[in-house]
């Protein structure tokens, strides 16, 4: 029985996650990114730990904020929360933020996006 879930022509679907790499419609990554029905990109951060996240970090997706229902935050190997001045900025900036382990991201992502909900995931690879 095949439990792929039906996505239409040229959505991102996340395949795979481990090792600190992503495949998303088969497009390997071996960085943070940021990924979106319509499009996938390599997610600028200076540091890959959530702790040295900032507002600035989330800027592409704070400018594209009226577009996303939800942000998935995969936060590394771990599930972790976001220091509280963090969340707030992002909240008054428009997103509504889950914050998961990454793999839980991943498989999250690919539920809600199958389901057609304005989703984006931004992917820590630790």
């Amino acid at each position: 029985m095949d439990i792929t879930p039906l996505v239409k022509s040229g959505q991102q679907i996340i395949q795979s996650y481990a090792g600190g790499r992503f495949r998303v419609s088969g497009q390997l990554y071996e960085s943070a990114i940021i990924v979106q029905p319509s499009s996938t990109q390599i997610w600028t951060v200076r540091d890959v730990s959530l702790e040295a996240l900032t507002s600035d970090d989330f800027a592409p997706l704070i400018a594209e904020a009226a577009s996303i229902d939800v942000l998935l935050l995969g936060c590394g190997a771990k599930m972790r929360f976001l220091p509280l001045a963090l969340r707030a900025a992002l909240k008054a900036g428009g997103l509504s933020v889950d914050i998961m382990d990454t793999g839980a991201a991943c498989r999250t992502y690919n539920v809600l996006m199958a389901e057609g909900r304005r989703v984006a995931a931004a992917l820590l690879p630790v």
